[in-house]
């Protein structure tokens, strides 16, 4: 998918100023069949499988081995990760949509399932019809972070270096085209009025370890995804998107703070269940997933990686992600932006 800005771009994405970017799960529809035979008490017996659709070592891959590894003592079952990265997301949420609902697989999606919406060559599943929320399990802000060598300590510093070198400093996109992350950074130039050169990666890891290593400028990723980096000084933190800073790092400014007032962008990350999976197991895994997430030592864990726990009901995500499709698709119509 490419984004084709025109002259439009700086009226409609203004649109997206403002207002939080977060997304959750959609519930069961009508005519998703339950499947026969499952009894939400004896469940589970035998192993669940987590489908993660980005690459291994980003913010969702540390969420979802969290949350596994205590679901598994809590279930005396083996709960598995199984990373699916591809397509900004598109191939591990189909994976699951098409999957059995039994309960046995699971997806640990985001912001992508809404995008993924409105992006020709990704509806090999639609996420209105094909999967149901569990939990929208945190959300968490979006953290701008450059490479030491790169000479910036601030924002407004960053912000210099971009427009005295347009379209030079390398911005990696972990969530790849398409993804929350790139939506943000298209927001972050038209704000500035200066393009970065935009790198997509399958995920947070592999961008991490690109712009660790020196190949890429920076980068705006989940913050829970670099903490431990900012923390030992691999790696500089500008500022935080949320209007809000962020209590793992709480002497990043926010983008606001730092002179753009109106800018805003929060993401999120919860669980999803096939469709077809019966309600009665849907409820049981919310519980579960929901107490996990409240233990304070998973809860303190989490929220010092830069996570904030939500641990929704299922209702809850719903609302939200069919809102924020909505929202998505008005500021890519105002903004004459074209998905290809």
């Amino acid at each position: 998918m490419s984004i084709k800005r025109k002259s439009a771009v700086r009226a409609g994405l203004g649109l997206l100023a403002g207002v939080v970017l977060g997304a959750g799960l959609l519930s069961n529809f009508a005519g998703s069949a339950p499947v026969p035979g499952e009894d939400a008490n004896r469940y589970p017996n035998r192993p669940v499988k987590i489908v993660v659709p980005v690459s291994a070592g980003g913010s969702a891959d540390k969420l979802a081995r969290t949350v596994a590894q205590k679901l598994g003592e809590k279930w005396h079952q083996s709960v598995v990760v199984e990373n699916q990265p591809g397509a900004s997301s598109a191939i591990g949420n189909a994976a699951v949509a098409h999957a059995r609902g039994d309960g046995y697989t699971l997806l640990l999606g985001g912001d992508a399932l809404s995008l993924n919406a409105l992006q020709p060559g990704k509806q090999s599943y639609d996420p209105l019809r094909d999967l149901q929320g569990v939990t929208k399990a945190v959300v968490n802000p979006q953290l701008l972070v450059v490479r030491p060598g790169l000479g910036v300590k601030t924002f407004q510093e960053f912000v210099a270096l971009v427009k005295q070198r347009p379209g030079e400093i390398s911005m990696a996109l972990p969530g790849g085209t398409g993804s929350l992350q790139h939506l943000a950074v298209e927001l972050l130039n038209e704000r500035i009025g200066a393009k970065t050169n935009q790198i997509p990666y399958p995920g947070g890891g592999p961008a991490t370890l690109d712009v660790l290593g020196g190949h890429v400028d920076a980068m705006l990723i989940t913050l829970a995804a670099a903490t431990e980096n900012v923390r030992n000084g691999k790696l500089v933190a500008l500022a935080v998107t949320t209007p809000y800073r962020s209590k793992a790092l709480p002497d990043v400014p926010t983008i606001q703070e730092s002179g753009l007032p109106d800018y805003v962008v929060e993401s999120w990350q919860g669980f999803a269940a096939p469709a077809s999976t019966p309600r009665a197991i849907v409820d049981r895994i919310n519980r579960d997933v929901v107490a996990v997430l409240r233990e304070p030592e998973t809860a303190a864990l989490l929220e010092n990686l830069g996570f904030t726990i939500a641990a929704t009901a299922p209702e809850a995500v719903d609302q939200t992600v069919r809102e924020d499709i909505a929202t998505y698709r008005k500021v890519i119509a105002s903004a004459d932006v074209q998905l290809k």
